[in-house]
């Protein structure tokens, strides 16, 4: 593992981390795709190093409900604020935006918006079954915020039964407070029992290392996610998306990831997806299997 230096400040990033530039003929029609209706992803807005290889396979995650958050967490680059009005007219641009792109599977998440009294749920719905109707071949993941753990919100998720429903922890306990701010560790455990319990067949929840948390710590929050009776994990490394958001502690090495996946696979995940470039939607249209 490299670890910060003695001012805080993280070393270089290691050899692992390097990204590479995407490419192929599916990758290369979609960004011209993108680019010529002007599509909103976060594969794009996001720079996200995996964009390439999930383009290639038909995936693409699509953020709906704006692009300014309710909630400020220290690893968050999603801007914070006011958010905009609804536009009720979103659930049918996201799923023409689908059926243009011929997006196979498609990755649905979301700002917060605590500002609503819905908090989002009902255009979550709505972009559901837009898609639905629209891409009738094309299997979902929603990857829901927590709704405060309101119920009646997060009724409306199960109510649209896409394939996978997730929600990431994003961190270990200790950490929470910082990382996450508004969110609490035990709220997000009780969303993902709920999901489940409400019949949800495939469930999914993610964290990030590197923001000073210990093994011990990693393995506890995995066997908490596991206990919620979640079928996929995937763990990635954190990258500090400004000077603003919290440093980067520790660059963790394959080999740790590598270990991670194999506790994963012990505790009976279904999926474990570990590794330093992994994000929340890497490998989602695998998932659903």
């Amino acid at each position: 593992m490299e670890t910060a230096t003695e001012n805080n400040l993280p070393v270089g990033k290691p050899k692992w981390l390097k990204v590479k530039l995407p490419i192929g003929q599916k990758y290369t029609e979609l960004r011209g795709l993108v680019d010529k209706y002007k599509l909103n992803t976060i594969c794009t807005s996001g720079s996200c190093p995996n964009m390439g290889e999930c383009w290639g396979e038909g995936t693409a995650t699509f953020m709906i409900l704006g692009n300014i958050c309710t909630r400020s967490c220290g690893f968050c680059g999603v801007k914070t604020g006011r958010p905009e009005n609804v536009d009720w007219d979103e659930p049918e641009k996201v799923a023409r935006s689908i059926k243009i792109m011929n997006i196979k599977h498609a990755v649905i998440t979301s700002v917060d918006r605590d500002d609503l009294k819905d908090m989002g749920s009902i255009i979550w719905l709505e972009t559901v079954e837009a898609i639905r109707r629209m891409n009738p071949e094309t299997t979902l993941e929603t990857l829901i915020p927590d709704f405060q753990g309101n119920t009646r919100n997060i009724d409306r998720i199960i109510e649209a039964n896409p394939e996978v429903v997730s929600h990431n922890m994003e961190t270990v306990r200790r950490l929470t407070r910082e990382v996450r701010i508004q969110a609490k560790y035990d709220k997000s455990l009780e969303v993902l029992r709920y999901l489940k319990e409400k019949g949800i067949r495939r469930t999914k929840s993610g964290i990030m290392l590197g923001l000073g948390e210990t093994e011990a710590e990693v393995i506890e929050t995995m066997q908490d996610i596991r206990n919620q009776n979640v079928d996929i994990i995937t763990i990635g490394q954190y990258l500090q998306p400004s000077k603003k958001h919290l440093p980067v502690k520790e660059f963790i090495t394959p080999e740790q990831f590598e270990k991670y996946e194999k506790i994963g696979k012990e505790m009976g995940f279904r999926h474990v997806e570990s590794g330093a470039l992994v994000r929340s939607s890497y490998h989602a249209a695998k998932h659903i299997l």
